[in-house]
């Protein structure tokens, strides 16, 4: 089925930004950071653990606990992440979910430049893996603005979405910049998914193929483009929420894992 097709399905998103020319790294940039996973822990030094919204509940109608360690492990070069159907009431931070999972935030942001993670993604019904970015620091959403890398929600497996959000660009309003690309093998093999962000224009793209691009124009502001102060690089893997759960939670299906083999981001010299 075609990939617009199956966006079709989704009331919770666009297709206005399509892009599918190459995605390519700049010849004029160094390697400045990267996480190989080659340890046997997380490196504490490089991504921290994000438990805020445990006790209060994480949005858009998220099932899941993020742990601070318990659902993530290291082990042959690959993060995984691990999703669990389980209720941790032992824990002081638990608000009533019946899921745990795991999310990381870098402790280091950057501003422009090519990223890269390559990463195999869970397809069961409620899973809702992403790799994306917020503004650092992030005093109010959508104002200082969104990237969506890579999103995959169980109710449309292999589709993959990408976004940005913007006070003027956002789904609460119907406008924001998406498009989707059909990814067949996105759940059986690790596919590079990959960042172009420069002054004038963001190019998101899978395995060097584009999925969108957006224009910064003359006469944006703020409110269309915030994406001129540094940004923080997040992965996680949620359970449900008002679009994952749209054909349920297969909690038999349960643990579900998002695998990333590494993170490399490259700015210009």
């Amino acid at each position: 089925m075609p990939a617009l097709a199956l966006a079709a399905l989704s009331p919770f998103t666009v297709t206005n930004s399509t892009y599918d020319g190459p995605v390519r790294r700049p010849a004029n940039m160094r390697l400045v950071w990267r996480d190989e996973f080659n340890g046997r822990t997380l490196e504490l030094t490089r991504w921290r653990y994000d438990t805020a919204f445990n006790k209060r509940g994480w949005f858009n109608n998220e099932k899941q606990y993020y742990s601070p360690g318990r659902n993530l492990q290291v082990r042959h070069g690959a993060m995984i992440m691990e999703a669990r159907h389980e209720a941790p009431r032992q824990f002081p931070d638990w608000g009533g979910q019946n899921y745990t999972s795991a999310k990381i935030v870098s402790t280091r942001a950057w501003t422009y430049g090519f990223y890269e993670i390559r990463a195999k993604l869970p397809c069961a019904p409620g899973t809702w893996p992403a790799i994306w970015m917020l503004r650092q620091p992030m005093t109010k959403w959508p104002d200082d603005g969104e990237i969506d890398i890579m999103e995959q929600v169980g109710a449309e497996p292999n589709l993959i979405y990408s976004t940005l959000h913007t006070l003027a660009y956002n789904h609460r309003i119907g406008t924001q910049r998406s498009a989707q690309r059909l990814v067949p093998s996105s759940c059986r093999a690790f596919h590079r998914y990959q960042l172009d962000w420069r002054p004038d224009s963001i190019t998101i793209g899978v395995d060097g193929r584009g999925i969108l691009r957006h224009r910064r124009q003359p006469a944006d502001g703020k409110a269309e483009w915030p994406f001129d102060a540094p940004f923080d690089l997040i992965l996680n893997l949620a359970i449900g929420g008002d679009w994952a759960s749209q054909k349920g939670i297969d909690d038999a299906a349960m643990p579900q894992r998002m695998e990333v083999d590494y993170v490399r981001v490259w700015q210009a010299q």
